[in-house]
C-alpha cells in the first residue's frame, strides 16, 4: 500500500458497545497484524458501526479482510464444520459419536475471510475486486446466497461465473472466499435421479442422501494407474459391435448431424447394460427440457433408470451451468468407478458445451479464435475426456467408458469442435444423413467410421462370427454404384449385390431392442454362411427374429455355449449353420 494513503480505516460492527478495555485489545490486534512501513500506526483509524443482526459480539473489518467473532460467525463456523465432517464420512463410522466429540471440541476461532465488492454484473459474469488471492476454479459467495467459480485472473480484480440469477447481485454487493474448488455431492443414491449440475435433485422426489463430495475437475489418472482396454462395452447394436466394438475405459466418439440418430445409440447402449453392472450416467447439455424428460420416461419404460444418473443442463440453464455440467457428471462417475464399478457416461453433446464455454469466455473478454471458440477450446474437452479410463486391480479394475456426441453442420467433419475432439477420442462412429433418409438405421457410415481399439474388445466369438463383414460392405457400396446403370451382370456379381442387400437389412435396428452378443453372433453367422441368400429384402427383418425365437426355443445349449465360453469353435458354428439351415426349410414370411 502506498505511503501517501491519508488512512487506512478498519470498521468495528458490534451489538453492543464495546468496553474500553475491548476496544484497546481490539486496537491492539490491528496495529499488531498491520502496523508496517506502509501502514503507519498514526494512519489507522477506527470505525465503530451498530449493527443488531449480528446477535451478539463484534465483526472487524480492515481493507479486504474480515474477522468474525459474532454469533452469526460462530454459527457459519459450526455449519462449515459439520459440512467438511459430512464430505469424510465413510460407511461404518460411528456418526453420533463423531457429533458429540465435534460439538464438544468445537471453539470459535476469528474466522479470517477475504472479502470483495463487485464491480460490474450481468450475463451471468461478475466482475470482482478486493480478492487478490482467489485461486482460479475457487467457489465464492455472494451476500445474497448465489454461488459463482472464479474463472478469470486479472492483475487488479477477477472474474467469476454465476451458478444462479444474477437479480439480486448489484455493484457494490459483497462477495466472501470459502477456498474451496467447485464440486459436487454423490453416493449411491444418485442412481435412478434426475439431478442438475449442481447435483441438486430436479425430479420431484425428494432430497438425496449423499454419502461425500468431489471436486468437478479432477486430474486424469496416470498411465501406470492403467490397463489395456481389452473387455467388450457391448451396445446391442449390430452395426456396432460387429464393426467398431466399444471396450470398456474406451472414449469413442457419435458424430454427425442434427436428427441422424446419435442419442438414439446412446440410449440403446444404455439399455443394453440391464443386469451387467454398469452405472450409467447421462449428460444433457443444451437439450430440451421436454427431450430429456422423453428420455427419462423411456429409460423408466425399458427398467434403465435403476442404474443411471441423468445430469441435466438445459438449454434454459445459464451457461456456467451447461460448462461445468459435463465435469460434474464425470465426478459421479468417478465415485463409482474408484469403488471398482464399470462405469459408461454420455455427454450429449459437446458441440452445445463448447458453445456456451465460447458465450462465457467473449463475455470475459479473451481473445476469440477460430470460429470464435476461444484458444484453450480443446483443454475443455482433452481434459474431460482424458479422465475416462480403465484402472488397473491396485486402483480397483473400474472404469469409465465415455460415449462423447458432436454434431456437425452439413456433414462437415473437418470444423474446428469436430476435429478437436475426434483426435482426442479413441475412434468415431458417423452418422450419415444420405442413410439415414433412404432408411438405414443406424446410418453408420462403414467408410468413415473407426474404432481404435478394434478387435482387442471383442469376445473371440464376435470376432470369428463378424469375419469380413466391413470389408462386405465396402465392396458392396462400391460395386452398388458402378453397377447401378449396368443391366447386364454376370452371376457373381449379381450375388454378392445380393447378400450386400442383405447385410444392409440386417444391420438395421429398431430403437429400444437392443441384441445381446449372442443374439448377434447367430445373426452374423447366418448371415455369412448365405443361410439368408434369396429371401425377399422386405422378409429378412422377419426371418432374423423368428430365426433367434427358434434359437431359444430349439437350440438354447447353443446359446448358453456363446453366452458361457465367449467362444465360437468351428464345430459350434457349423452346429449354429445346420440349425439356421433346419429353421429356413419351414420358414414361413409374415402375411405383413
Amino acid at each position: 500500500m502506498s505511503r501517501k494513503k491519508k488512512s487506512f480505516e478498519c470498521t468495528l460492527r458490534y451489538v453492543t458497545e464495546p468496553t474500553a478495555q475491548q476496544l484497546e485489545r481490539i486496537k491492539n490486534f490491528i496495529y499488531k497484524k498491520y502496523v508496517s512501513e506502509d501502514i503507519p500506526k498514526e494512519i489507522i483509524s477506527l470505525c465503530l458501526v451498530e449493527d443488531k443482526s449480528l446477535g451478539g459480539g463484534f465483526i472487524l473489518k480492515c481493507g479486504n479482510e474480515q474477522y468474525n467473532w459474532s454469533t452469526e460467525g460462530r454459527t457459519r463456523q459450526f455449519s462449515e464444520k459439520i459440512e467438511k465432517l459430512r464430505e469424510g464420512l465413510t460407511g461404518g463410522m460411528d456418526i453420533m459419536s463423531i457429533l458429540r466429540t465435534t460439538v464438544e471440541e468445537f471453539e470459535l476461532a476469528a474466522a479470517h475471510r477475504h472479502i470483495g465488492k463487485v464491480s460490474y454484473v450481468g450475463d451471468g459474469i461478475a466482475t470482482i475486486v478486493g480478492l487478490p488471492h482467489a485461486a482460479y476454479g475457487e467457489i465464492l459467495i455472494f451476500e445474497c446466497g448465489i454461488k459463482g467459480m472464479v474463472q478469470d485472473i486479472r492483475e487488479d480484480e477477477i472474474a467469476a461465473i454465476l451458478f444462479g440469477p444474477d437479480r439480486e447481485i448489484r455493484v457494490g454487493s459483497r462477495v466472501a472466499r470459502t477456498v474451496r474448488s467447485a464440486g459436487i455431492p454423490v453416493g449411491e443414491d444418485f442412481l435412478g435421479r434426475v439431478v442438475n449440475a449442481l447435483g441438486e435433485p430436479i425430479d420431484g422426489l425428494g432430497p438425496i442422501d449423499e454419502v461425500a463430495y468431489r471436486p468437478i475437475e479432477n486430474p486424469a489418472p496416470s498411465i501406470v494407474d492403467r490397463k489395456s482396454v481389452n473387455t467388450p462395452m457391448e451396445t446391442g447394436i449390430l452395426a456396432i459391435d460387429s464393426m467398431f466394438p466399444i471396450g470398456r475405459g474406451q472414449r469413442e466418439l457419435i458424430i454427425g448431424d442434427r436428427q441422424t440418430g446419435k442419442t438414439s445409440i446412446a440410449l440403446d447402449t444404455i439399455i443394453n447394460q440391464k443386469g451387467k453392472g454398469v452405472v450409467c450416467v447421462y449428460v444433457a447439455v443444451g437439450q430440451k427440457a421436454s427431450t430429456v424428460a422423453k428420455l427419462v420416461g423411456t429409460l423408466k419404460n425399458h427398467g434403465a433408470m435403476d442404474y443411471t444418473i441423468v445430469v441435466n443442463a438445459s438449454a434454459s440453464e445459464p451457461a456456467p451451468l451447461q460448462y461445468i455440467a459435463p465435469y460434474a457428471g464425470c465426478s459421479l462417475a468417478e465415485y463409482f468407478m474408484y469403488k471398482g464399478k464399470d462405469v459408461l457416461i454420455i455427454y450429449d453433446d459437446l458441440s452445445k458445451h463448447a458453445v456456451a464455454y465460447r458465450a462465457l469466455s467473449l463475455l470475459l473478454e479473451r481473445p476469440p479464435g477460430r470460429e470464435a471458440y476461444p484458444g484453450d477450446v480443446f483443454y475443455l474437452h482433452s481434459r474431460l475426456l482424458e479422465r475416462s479410463a480403465r484402472l488397473n486391480e491396485a486402483n480397483g479394475g473400474g472404469s469409465i467408458t465415455a460415449l462423447p456426441i458432436i454434431e456437425t453442420q452439413a456433414g462437415d467433419v473437418s470444423a474446428y469442435i469436430p476435429t478437436n475432439v475426434i483426435s482426442i477420442t479413441d475412434g468415431q462412429i458417423y452418422l450419415e444423413s444420405t442413410l439415414f433418409n433412404l432408411g438405414i438405421r443406424p446410418a453408420v457410415n462403414v467408410g468413415l467410421s473407426v474404432s481404435r481399439v478394434g478387435g482387442a474388445a471383442q469376445t473371440k466369438a464376435m470376432k470369428k462370427a463378424a469375419g469380413s463383414i466391413r470389408i462386405d460392405l465396402a465392396q458392396f457400396r462400391e460395386m452398388e454404384v458402378f453397377t447401378q446403370f449396368s443391366s447386364d451382370l454376370d452371376a457373381t456379381t449379381k450375388a454378392q449385390l445380393a447378400h450386400g442387400h442383405i447385410l444392409m437389412e440386417l444391420l438395421k435396428q429398431p430403437l429400444g431392442k437392443p441384441l445381446s452378443m449372442e443374439d448377434q453372433v447367430i445373426t452374423l453367422c447366418a448371415a455369412n454362411g448365405h443361410v439368408m441368400d434369396n429371401i425377399f429384402i422386405d422378409d429378412v427383418k422377419d426371418f432374423q427374429e423368428k430365426l433367434l425365437s427358434f434359437m431359444k426355443e430349439e437350440h438354447s445349449e447353443i446359446i448358453s455355449e456363446i453366452k458361457t465360453t465367449g467362444n465360437l469353435s468351428d464345430e459350434l458354428r457349423n452346429r449354429i449353420l445346420d440349425a439356421a439351415k433346419e429353421f429356413r426349410a419351414g420358414y414361413l414370411p409374415s402375411e405383413d
